[in-house]
């Protein structure tokens, strides 16, 4: 079972933006990481801020920091109940959503303000 998803942001009002207002997540509290425990658990001794967002479906933990990060194929998958509302809110953030062709269907993919890919899939009536 999935617990939670630690990102790395370089602004809270980036995350707000996306995680609250496009993806609708609320945030539940805020915490600071010492800078202690920020060189035991992940090599980085800085005193970070972390805001942490979540539902009854899903938690990120946010780290607020200018630590350099790398990406390769990581992605995050995340269902919204209606795709093309979804890409409206991401189009009015000025977050370009990229459609990529897989046989016979369309795939939805964004990158959030810090650069993590998402791929969007639509919830199927149940």
């Amino acid at each position: 079972m999935l617990r939670h998803i630690g990102l790395q942001y370089k602004s809270k009002e980036d995350a707000e933006t996306f995680f609250n207002k496009i993806l609708g997540i609320p945030m539940q509290h805020t915490f600071t990481m010492s800078r202690k425990l920020g060189k035991s658990i992940f090599g980085i001794e800085e005193e970070v801020g972390v805001e942490v967002y979540g539902n009854d479906d899903v938690v990120f933990e946010i780290f607020i920091g200018d630590a350099n990060k790398r990406f390769s194929y990581e992605h995050i998958c995340l269902e919204v109940p209606d795709k093309e509302e979804f890409i409206s809110r991401c189009k009015n953030y000025g977050i370009e959503p990229k459609i990529v062709r897989k046989g016979d269907r369309d795939l939805l993919f964004i990158r959030d303000f810090s650069g993590y890919l998402y791929e969007i899939k639509e919830m199927q009536n149940q």
